[in-house]
């Protein structure tokens, strides 16, 4: 149930397309969204079944065997009142024009995967907040749907369960720590108070460690306390299910931490800084001579152009090396070139997330990197901005290592 938009969702490749998770079903497309269940969602349906199936017993005995269909069907329910928590970050964060990737319903609850940051602390606190608030009104709901019916019976047992279940997932949510809702809300709080967002964060995640060592040591203690008779399987469950919780708090709060320390660094990885000098040949050039001109240069990318000297394709440094060297001046330019298409030109001025976006949209190998006034200044190679992107990732500089032909 714990929360992983914005920052923590943004690690993934830069040039790559996100794919859908492995093994998960597509359940439908709200706002736009995908929106995915993962295997680990039918393991979890089916222990919720199976211990609420036991807890229902005490209270209806009389169902027999059909108090698992009930408890099934709780299960649901239950997953569907998750979604409409994940529903509510994506409502907000599209509202906000923050793009979301996608909603993920899995073991421990659901996950909206939101691609940028919010632009303000208030809009952090905001985007955290939507999803324990309807949380809170769905549990509101239900309570007062408890109103019209008799407590000991199939509907009021089940209104009852989803009552609790939804006023636990919103006070679950709302403990202070990354990455967990109530950890965002710190985060935006401290965000305002400083003017800075990375200190929000900084204090945000040891809030999440310090809550992840809390959850490890007070759950079983907790559970112990409520019932002394408990027998050593039940203590070792409690201790079991409070040690993945706390890693998943503390992992979760880790996280975050390494990608707001990425995010100070994305502005460093520009096109300008990483564009390679080129030389400019037409398609019919020998690939010989077009080496022989990219190393009288100095340069490092090649691009083709068309008799008048607009660019029309670029070299693909692959091709390239696939290429015996004593075949090279009998085989012209144009045969080992990707034509320029839509989304090969690349702004020099882009930098950090706006040149991740732009390379994800379009993804190739090499791309023109023109000026303003679209005057080609050189090649940018994919291969050059996920290297860079690792160094800022491995807490590095982005300081670009190209690789000559």
């Amino acid at each position: 149930m714990s929360e992983e938009h914005g920052e923590a969702k943004q690690r993934r490749a830069p040039v790559k397309d996100a794919e859908r998770p492995a093994g998960a079903l597509r359940m439908g497309r709200p706002f736009g969204v995908p929106v995915y269940v993962t295997p680990s969602w039918f393991l979890v349906a089916a222990l919720i079944t199976w211990l609420f199936g036991g807890q229902i017993d005490t209270v209806l005995p009389g169902l027999g065997g059909a108090r698992y269909l009930v408890s099934l069907f709780f299960a649901v329910a239950f997953y569907g009142s998750v979604l409409v928590h994940e529903l509510a970050h994506t409502v907000v964060a599209l509202r906000f024009g923050l793009p979301v990737l996608r909603i993920q319903l899995q073991f421990f609850g659901g996950v909206s995967e939101i691609t940028k940051e919010a632009q303000s602390a208030g809009r952090e606190f905001w985007l955290a907040f939507a999803g324990p608030l309807l949380s809170l009104v769905l549990g509101g709901v239900f309570l007062g749907a408890m109103q019209f019916v008799t407590p000991a019976t199939v509907p009021g047992v089940l209104l009852t369960s989803l009552m609790l279940s939804n006023f636990v997932v919103a006070a679950f949510n709302l403990l202070p720590g990354l990455p967990l809702d109530g950890g965002r809300m710190l985060r935006a709080l401290v965000w305002k108070a400083t003017g800075r967002p990375m200190a929000g964060t900084v204090a945000a995640a040891w809030a999440g460690r310090l809550l992840a060592v809390a959850v490890l040591v007070l759950l079983p203690a907790w559970s112990a306390a409520q019932a002394p008779g408990l027998g050593l399987a039940s203590l070792l469950t409690d201790a079991v299910l409070g040690a993945i919780l706390a890693a998943i708090i503390w992992n979760g709060a880790g996280g975050s931490l390494r990608t707001a320390r990425l995010r100070e660094r994305l502005p460093q990885l520009s096109a300008t800084a990483l564009t390679r000098p080129a030389v400019s040949v037409t398609g019919d050039t020998p690939l010989a001579e077009a080496l022989r001109r990219l190393e009288a240069a100095g340069a490092l990318g090649i691009i083709v152009t068309d008799s008048a000297g607009t660019p029309i394709a670029l070299v693909r440094e692959r091709a390239v090396r696939a290429v015996p060297e004593h075949r090279r001046p009998w085989m012209q330019v144009a045969e080992v070139s990707a034509p320029l298409g839509p989304g090969s030109r690349i702004a020099a001025a882009l930098s950090g997330e706006d040149l991740l976006d732009a390379l994800r949209a379009a993804p190739a190998a090499e791309y023109l990197v023109t000026a303003p006034d679209d005057t080609p200044l050189g090649v940018l190679a994919a291969v050059d901005v996920e290297r860079a992107f690792a160094r800022a990732m491995s807490g590095e500089d982005p300081v670009p290592v190209p690789a000559a032909h």
